[in-house]
């Protein structure tokens, strides 16, 4: 079973609550999504190993620490773009490689259309983004694109998930780490999650 961390804190229920609503502007939505984006990355990044260093500040010479493992960030296009920004914020070393996937209407099954992994180094630690783990589908290809791509160490971040995708998950890859804000109810029978808050992508994007 994968290590599921689902975020239990106030600050993350009032932020997690305006962005589910109908209501929310673009604007606010993505800024939403990017404060929810920060409080996930700051737990799913507590075990990050650093080396010792020392640092002068204004008074005296102090002890410091360096991140000493090489970070990606792994956006799924598109909707992983808008969690981007803020871990850039938080983690400014951090590689960007963008996995390109869609789900088959018919199928809802992903569909990879861009990568460019292959040919570069891997990176230690491996930060898939994603607002939404419904079905678990892209989530499983983009960890699976990891896997072979020779990262140690794989998380998945997102937002919000259906029970499904975080059992689809936890069931392909049993030693990943899923960090969450919220496991919802269910999928409907179009494989939204409910309650959800919509499409993420169409949210961020105003389209």
């Amino acid at each position: 079973m994968a290590r599921v961390h689902e975020l239990q804190h106030p600050v993350a229920a009032y932020h997690l609550a305006q962005l589910r609503s109908k209501d929310t502007p673009p604007e606010q939505f993505r800024r939403l999504v990017g404060r929810l984006a920060t409080l996930l990355a700051y737990q799913a990044t507590s075990d990050v190993a650093t080396v010792a260093t020392t640092v002068q500040t204004p008074m005296a010479e102090t002890e410091g620490a360096e991140i000493s493992e090489l970070i990606g960030l792994v956006p799924i296009l598109r909707a992983g773009l808008g969690m981007v920004p803020p871990l850039l914020e938080l983690l400014p070393n951090s590689q960007v490689w963008h996995l390109g996937m869609y789900r088959d209407e018919e199928t809802a099954q992903p569909v990879e259309y861009y990568s460019k992994l292959a040919g570069h180094q891997a990176v230690d630690l491996g930060l898939v983004l994603d607002p939404m783990l419904a079905t678990g589908g892209s989530a499983i290809a983009a960890l699976e694109a990891l896997q072979a791509w020779g990262v140690g160490r794989c998380k998945l971040l997102s937002i919000i998930a259906a029970p499904e995708g975080v059992a689809a998950v936890s069931e392909a890859f049993p030693d990943a780490e899923i960090h969450l804000c919220a496991i919802d109810q269910r999928l409907n029978d179009v494989n939204f999650i409910v309650p959800g808050l919509g499409d993420a992508g169409d949210r961020i994007f105003n389209t």
